[in-house]
């Protein structure tokens, strides 16, 4: 009875349907720290591997402990200390232990519950932009997917395959069962946005003899073609663009080292790509208005 309660309280009131999304939404925050430090070395793991087992065919790979998103228990870097549950409760936990271990009272970084509080806040927007419905609980998983992206790639100059392939399926599932009179919109979205930083990738590689961009990059605007359509990527890749162009140029200015500082891009196309699912006509209409 109280789980009937409950859905039908999410169904009717759009309050209680933001404010929800927004606890949940904290609670995998808690989860994608996870996910964004060691998913990539769950990767790294694994091409060491693949080169042990092609250089080595005849012996077996070294045996390691295990190391997934569930094992090992998440502990303090420094002591070992076991984190209780207590101690995991999204942006709570951090301030009431005054940001640091419990037991060694080192420092703990901020950006954990930065990344909770992100997601929440994010998520929270997509449920109040576009109700209770069950394509807003897909784009709310699409943010959860940006998210953990971004902060991959700011860490790693690194795009999972496993990250940026399950947002672009997602979108097109999604598209095929709600949006079905967009679908081609959608193929042609993930083509274009694929070929459109292909070809400057490889004018870029003709011209300098240097990559300018990783191939994650290429994906991960396939996939948000899917969520906006072929007619919104010129938004995405303007945006994403300049606010690239603005940072870089800071960063060069700020560390000196001219034009040979590497910055990641998949944040600013995951910006860019958030922006236009959930704003896209919004800022074509502006856009569109301030040229006339």
């Amino acid at each position: 009875m109280q789980d009937l309660y409950m859905l039908t309280l999410i169904e009717n009131s759009p309050t209680f349907f933001i404010a929800f999304t927004f606890v949940l939404s904290l609670l995998v925050g808690s989860f994608l720290n996870v996910v964004i430090y060691r998913l990539p070395i769950m990767m790294k793991r694994g091409w060491e591997d693949e080169i042990f087992a092609f250089q080595n065919p005849d012996k077996e790979p070294p045996v390691r402990d295990t190391f997934n998103l569930i094992k090992p228990d998440s502990s303090c870097p420094k002591c070992q200390h076991k984190i209780r549950a207590w101690e995991n409760i999204p942006v709570l936990s951090y301030l009431f232990l005054g940001g640091k271990c419990s037991n060694c009272k080192t420092s703990i970084s901020m950006r954990y519950p930065s990344i909770e509080l992100l997601t929440g806040l994010l998520s929270a927007l997509v449920a109040w932009q576009l109700g209770y419905a069950p394509i807003t609980l897909a784009f709310i998983f699409g943010t959860w997917l940006l998210v953990a992206m971004t902060f991959i790639d700011i860490d790693e100059m690194l795009l999972p395959d496993t990250l940026t392939l399950s947002f672009l399926w997602l979108g097109l599932v999604v598209t095929a069962i709600f949006q079905v009179e967009q679908l081609q919109d959608a193929v042609f979205g993930a083509a274009a946005g694929y070929l459109s930083l292909f070809i400057v990738y490889w004018a870029f590689k003709l011209a300098t003899g240097k990559e300018g961009m990783g191939f994650g990059d290429f994906k991960l605007l396939a996939a948000i073609g899917v969520w906006v359509g072929w007619q919104h990527l010129p938004i995405v890749i303007l945006l994403s663009s300049v606010v690239g162009a603005v940072v870089g140029i800071a960063l060069m200015i700020v560390q000196r080292k001219g034009g040979s500082v590497a910055i990641p891009f998949g944040p600013y196309l995951a910006a860019a790509g958030f922006l236009t699912m959930l704003y896209g006509d919004d800022i074509a209409t502006w856009y569109l208005k301030t040229l006339m």
